[in-house]
């Protein structure tokens, strides 16, 4: 298992980093990411810290784990500034928070994040043909995830997805013990948003292939 999209109390997550990092190892992860909610007021505060909670704690419990960030509600015309300072305060992986359903997230954000450098663009809700197309072209992964709420249009996502061959990855956006999910249930989830166990397989090689650039620095 492998989850790109993971919260601690650095935000609003109810573990340490090291506590969820050993539940991830525990519940048989081999790679995540931490990427607590970040602005451009706090990227200097929580992202050092999960840089470091990645160096102790990854190879202390036997998982890879990359430190990264959730940029979220930030107005879109600053998205593409915040990705960068992300990246040179160290984030690895760098996730955008996408247009929800359940969040009063601006409209925009989603053609804003993916224009930008980001990695993953999370729950996009009623994603438009045109940002699909663009994820597609610029190679950014489209997240199917199991969070409750934010599930709402996983049909949907993996339909143009399927249309126009962008890429998927399905995460759990955990917050708290509860969120890691089995395995079973990660492909369940991915399966009755309407993918095959094919492409089933290709999210997972998404995400592999992320860990791998990560990784690499």
């Amino acid at each position: 298992m492998i989850d790109l999209h993971m919260h601690t109390l650095f935000s609003d997550g109810e573990l340490i980093p090291a506590e969820l990092i050993r539940r991830a190892a525990v519940a048989g992860y081999e790679a995540m990411a931490l990427t607590d909610h970040g602005d451009l007021s706090n990227f200097d505060f929580i992202i050092p810290r999960v840089v470091e909670a990645a160096a102790i704690y990854g190879d202390a419990w036997g998982i890879k784990v990359i430190p990264g960030i959730e940029l979220t509600h930030i107005p879109p015309n600053q998205i593409a500034a915040a990705a960068i300072r992300a990246r040179e305060l160290g984030a690895r992986i760098v996730v955008c928070h996408g247009e929800t359903l359940v969040e009063p997230v601006a409209e925009g954000t989603n053609a804003a994040a993916l224009a930008a450098d980001i990695d993953i663009l999370s729950h996009p809700g009623l994603i438009r043909d045109e940002d699909v197309e663009l994820a597609a072209a610029r190679g950014v992964c489209l997240e199917i995830t199991t969070r409750k709420g934010h599930s709402l249009t996983n049909g949907h996502v993996a339909q143009l997805a399927r249309k126009y061959k962008a890429k998927l990855v399905v995460n759990n956006d955990a917050h708290a013990p509860g969120d890691l999910v089995s395995a079973e249930m990660s492909r369940n989830v991915a399966l009755g948003a309407g993918l095959s166990d094919e492409e089933y397989e290709q999210c997972r090689r998404n995400s592999a292939a992320l860990v791998d650039k990560a990784m690499r620095g």
